[in-house]
C-alpha cells in the first residue's frame, strides 16, 4: 500500500506528463513509438515553467481536501499554467464528466493533447471552461479578487490562490468605460 506522500508523488508525476503532453504532443500520446518530429505540434503554447508547481500545489491540496474534509478552492492565476488545471481535472475525472468525448483512456488523452491550444480546441489559459475554475488566467486576471470573494460568499471556504506573474506586475484592470483618473 503506498503512502500518502508517495500517492501524492504519483499524481503530480501524472499531472507533469499530462500537462507536458498538451503543450508538445499532437499525436501517440503514451509514447508507443519512437518520437519524430510529426508527433510534436506545429506550435507550441501553455508555460511548462509554471506548470510543475501548479500541479504540487493542486496534488497536496487534494491530499488536505481528502485528510481533513475540507472545503477548499484552489484559484490559478498563472494565465499560461491552462495545461496544469486542464491535466488535474482530467486526472480527477471531472474534466471527462463535462467534456465526455475526452474520456479517461489513450484516446481521450489522445483528445485531451490534440485539443489543447489547437484550431478548434481549448484555450492556453486557465478558464472558466475548466471544471473547478472561477476565473480566467492571466495578465488582466482577477484571482486574488475571485479567492477572496468566494470566501465572502463562504466563509467555511478555504480558497488557496496563486497569482501569476502578469496579474502581480498589473493588478485587475477595471472594467471598461470605467474611469482611472
Amino acid at each position: 500500500m503506498p503512502t500518502e506522500l508517495e500517492t501524492v508523488d504519483t499524481w503530480w508525476r501524472a499531472a507533469n506528463y499530462l500537462t507536458v503532453g498538451q503543450i508538445y504532443l499532437l499525436d501517440d500520446p503514451l509514447l508507443e513509438q519512437p518520437l519524430t518530429p510529426d508527433h510534436i505540434k506545429p506550435r507550441l503554447l501553455g508555460h511548462w515553467g509554471t506548470s510543475p508547481g501548479l500541479n504540487f500545489v493542486y496534488a497536496h491540496l487534494n491530499r488536505v481536501i481528502v485528510r481533513d474534509e475540507r472545503q477548499l478552492i484552489f484559484v490559478c492565476g498563472p494565465g499560461h499554467g491552462g495545461p496544469a488545471m486542464v491535466a488535474n481535472a482530467w486526472l480527477d475525472g471531472t474534466y471527462s464528466e463535462l467534456y465526455p468525448s475526452v474520456t479517461r483512456d489513450k484516446a481521450g488523452m489522445q483528445r485531451l493533447f490534440r485539443q489543447f491550444s489547437f484550431p478548434g480546441g481549448i484555450p492556453s489559459h486557465d478558464a472558466p471552461n475548466v471544471p473547478g475554475s472561477i476565473n480566467e488566467g492571466g495578465e488582466l486576471g482577477y484571482s486574488l479578487s475571485h479567492a477572496y470573494g468566494a470566501v465572502l460568499d463562504n466563509p467555511d471556504l478555504v480558497a488557496v490562490c496563486v497569482v501569476g506573474d502578469g496579474e502581480a506586475e498589473t493588478g485587475p484592470w477595471p472594467r471598461a468605460g470605467t474611469r482611472t483618473n
